[in-house]
């Protein structure tokens, strides 16, 4: 062969082993990226192909699927309550994707996951549609019901748990949105996105998990807990050494209470009742900064929690001397979403242990078979079951007899605590309403409630987290109470 055709063929070669490791690449190594590229129509075509799994709520599906028009994507999401349901199940549109428990379980619900490999080989013999698996909640329809109802106009957000598996029952926030409004990819779904997008009130964000507050007075059970956890106080009876006036330290301002009320030397329980600033700030303060970042984080402040819906981390701040002593009675620095604080309930209802709070027990395969089972496990354990029951008896004189007794529920025993918070320049908003409790019966305590009212149409004198957010909580703990009936 002369020189000339000898490179020629070197030069075919070279572009043929090109080729082929090219080719290779793109079916072996890119395959998975390509397939998942949103320029890909054919794969979205094929997701959009076969009706979705269902999301479970007391053993019925608060979701469907619905066959699309002028489209060449078959089947859309649809929701039963739509608006009621979207904190908790986020949203799964063809246009703008998918949030929350409709993202993070959509393997599931398509019917792709590795899981359900079995599934999808069997209905390719039988001829049978394929549909996607369907996942079953913690959600108790009746206190989801009784917490959106509740806070009806209102701005803000309830988280309820169950205090001894860390089962999400209620999860809801307002205002909210109907995902069905833009689940398909037409000219209304654009226009309803637009809108939300737009709303300047966030009906898209979750306020129950998203958005954090400062927990105003319900932050003083937290301060409570390190009192007694670090032996600073022990008899919940006893006087504290807390004198009235109080000063804030390293300033010239003193820490006002909230009317005249009996907190000079006030023992914690009176403390907890009348909600005297002056002691819990003292506290705070006698405890410093570092000792009550610590108790803080065994209830879960500074880090972000995994439902599996990822909730925002509540922050406990490191400060300077005042700002502390202002943190530890739930303002400053101190920030905290409603889950967080039902999580500080459930903890003191639990005799002090905290379980991991979740809200997916089960996935099913579209046969109905299980394919995972939640197990319990526990998050920290915050106080002693001896200090818990302490905390407990200070959270039951609230209800019983201070700023709680609107969450009175008559044949149960509710512990809580009220808190309003400051909101705004030199506090120049309306506050926000709190108010975080449990309620007990014979068999324990199924339920622990933390309750947010962001703005309402209440006047600033009337906006209290025993007025507003109590029979709120009171409500949702009713509803589970009477579903176990």
């Amino acid at each position: 062969m002369n020189k000339p055709l000898r490179r020629i063929a070197i030069f075919c070669g070279v572009l043929i082993f090109a080729l082929l490791a090219r080719t290779n690449y793109l079916q072996y190594v890119k395959a998975d990226d390509l397939n998942t590229r949103d320029e890909n129509r054919r794969v979205r075509i094929e997701r959009y192909a076969h009706e979705r799994g269902n999301i479970i709520v007391d053993g019925k599906s608060i979701t469907g699927s619905a066959e699309t028009k002028g489209s060449d994507f078959k089947y859309k999401r649809v929701w039963k309550d739509g608006p009621m349901w979207a904190p908790v199940t986020g949203y799964s549109s063809q246009a703008f994707g998918a949030t929350q428990l409709e993202n993070l379980e959509d393997g599931i619900l398509t019917g792709n996951d590795d899981q359900l490999f079995f599934n999808r080989t069997m209905s390719m013999f039988t001829g049978e549609e394929r549909t996607g698996g369907n996942v079953v909640t913690t959600l108790n329809g009746a206190a989801q019901k009784a917490a959106f109802e509740g806070l009806g106009k209102k701005k803000g957000a309830v988280a309820a748990l169950d205090p001894r598996t860390g089962a999400i029952l209620a999860l809801a926030s307002t205002p909210s949105y109907d995902p069905s409004s833009f689940a398909g990819n037409g000219q209304s779904d654009s226009k309803a996105w637009t809108a939300l997008k737009d709303d300047k009130n966030k009906p898209l964000l979750n306020r129950a998990l998203r958005e954090t507050y400062p927990p105003g007075s319900t932050f003083k059970v937290v301060t409570a807990a390190a009192a007694l956890e670090n032996g600073l106080y022990t008899d919940i009876d006893e006087d504290t050494k807390s004198p009235l006036p109080w000063r804030l330290p390293q300033t010239s301002q003193d820490l006002p209470n909230e009317g005249s009320i009996p907190c000079e030397n006030a023992s914690l329980r009176k403390a907890l009742r009348y909600s005297c600033n002056t002691v819990f700030g003292k506290i705070s303060d006698d405890l410093g900064n570092q000792k009550m970042i610590d108790e803080a984080n065994k209830f879960g402040f500074n880090k972000e929690i995994f439902t599996p819906v990822r909730s925002n981390a509540s922050v406990y701040p490191e400060d300077n001397r005042p700002q502390n002593a202002m943190a530890g009675i739930g303002q400053a620095s101190n920030r905290a979403t409603p889950l967080q604080m039902a999580m500080v309930a459930s903890a003191v209802a639990n005799d002090g242990k905290l379980m991991q709070p979740y809200m997916v027990a089960e996935r099913k395969a579209p046969n109905l078979d299980v394919i995972y089972t939640h197990e319990k496990e526990e998050f920290s354990q915050p106080l002693s079951a001896e200090n818990a029951q302490k905390l407990q008896q200070m959270m039951e004189t609230v209800v019983k007899e201070g700023t709680g007794t609107n969450a009175q529920i008559q044949g149960v025993t509710v512990g809580g605590k009220t808190g309003t918070a400051q909101h705004g320049v030199k506090n120049s908003e309306n506050p926000y309403a709190w108010f975080i409790s449990y309620a007990k019966t014979d068999s324990g305590s199924p339920v622990a409630v933390a309750v947010v009212v962001e703005d309402s149409d209440a006047t600033r004198d009337d906006i209290s987290g025993g007025g507003l957010a109590a029979p709120i909580a009171k409500a949702v703990m009713k509803a589970v109470i009477d579903s176990e009936k």
